[in-house]
This record gives structure tokens, sequence and C-alpha cells, in this order.
């Protein structure tokens, strides 16, 4: 917080300046285009106006601790992260699962926009999962930490044990799920436009744009 608020107050962090309306603006952008939220979403949810959100993230609205703490809440990341401050003290890292679609996200990645990392886990299902492959815009890599992963892409129907690892375009038609009904861990990352569509879209839906 220490930080945050000499970035907000000089634009000097550590010493190095600082251009907060140039560097905060585009962060929040793609912050909120990763998690797939319109501007009309997050004015909702957050209280600040559409066209104030709209002139933050563009770098005509100025930079304070009463439009930021609203946002970082929403997203449920830390004030350090929406401004690019260095992280000081605590060097623990506090990790926040995600929940979708029966299968659980824990980010790994920090920054917003770019390519993401997760590690991914499929519970363990005595009844085998009906395949529902999904394309949308990116790439895709894993490396499979334990369990046997069952891997569809476009016409392969795969099986991945612990140690092995894919990379694919997901412009194809894919899958992933138990090979065998037991857990599943492994590493994920994910190319542009990747995890909005696997963390923000249904089944058998198309990633949605703003």
């Amino acid at each position: 917080m220490h930080a945050v608020l000499q970035f907000l107050q000089d634009g000097v962090v550590n010493g190095e300046p600082k251009d907060a309306l140039g560097s905060v603006g585009p962060r929040l952008r793609a912050l909120r285009r990763e998690r797939g939220i319109t501007l009309a979403a997050l004015a909702a949810v957050t209280g600040v106006s559409e066209s104030t959100l709209s002139r933050l993230e563009s770098g005509r609205r100025r930079v304070t601790l009463e439009l930021l703490l609203p946002l970082a809440r929403t997203y449920g990341v830390p004030l350090d992260d929406l401004v690019g401050a260095p992280r000081t003290g605590d060097p623990r890292i506090h990790l926040k699962p995600i929940r979708r679609f029966g299968m659980v996200f824990v980010p790994l990645s920090r920054r917003p926009g770019g390519t993401q990392a997760f590690k991914m886990i499929i519970p363990a299902s005595p009844e085998p999962l009906v395949p529902t492959p999904q394309t949308h815009e990116g790439s895709e890599w894993l490396y499979v930490l334990n369990g046997r992963l069952r891997l569809l892409v476009g016409e392969r129907d795969l099986v991945l044990s612990s140690g092995e690892a894919a990379e694919f375009d997901t412009a194809l038609p894919h899958w992933l799920g138990s090979a065998d009904g037991g857990a599943v861990e492994l590493l994920v990352l994910f190319g542009p436009q990747g995890t909005r569509a696997h963390l923000r879209a249904g089944p058998g839906r198309a990633p949605q744009r703003d």
C-alpha cells in the first residue's frame, strides 16, 4: 500500500519516475478485457461511471485511490498490481483459486494481458465426462503434473501421463478431461484470448468480444 500511495502522490516508485496516467490506463484496460468484462458491467459492479472508467483507461482521468480501490476489489488483485508498483515486505504469493465448470484454476501469473499461467485441477469423477470441444483464438501449452489427461484436439484423441506436455492452436476444437476418472493436475499457459475463453465462456459458447 505504501508503494501505491507514493506512486499516486508523486509518480515515483523506488526512486524511478513513473507516468501514472500512461502506465495505469493500459494495464486496467488489458485486465478488464482479459476478464471479459464490458465497461457497462464494470460500472454497475464498482459504482464508478462508465465515462469515468473509459477516461481512466485512456489516460484522460487522473488516477486516485478512490477509483483504484473498487477496481482492485472487483478484479480480486492487489492495488500494487493495478499501478505496477514493486512488491515489498511479505514475499509470499497469495493464490486465489477460480472454480469454473467443475475444474479449479489457480493463477500463477500476475500481470494482465499476454500469456497467462495457471495450475489446473480436474477433480476425480466416478462417471465418464462427455467431451464438449470448444474453439477460440489463441494458443495453449500444458504439462501434466499428476494423473492421466485425456486431450482431444481436432480429430486426435490423446492420453498424456505425468511428465508429458502438449501445445496446440486453440482454433482447433479441443477438450481436456480425465482419462481414467482420477484427478488430474497440470500446468497451463494460455495465449491471448485463451484465458478469457476458459474462465468466462460457458460450455458450447464462443467467447464474446467487447
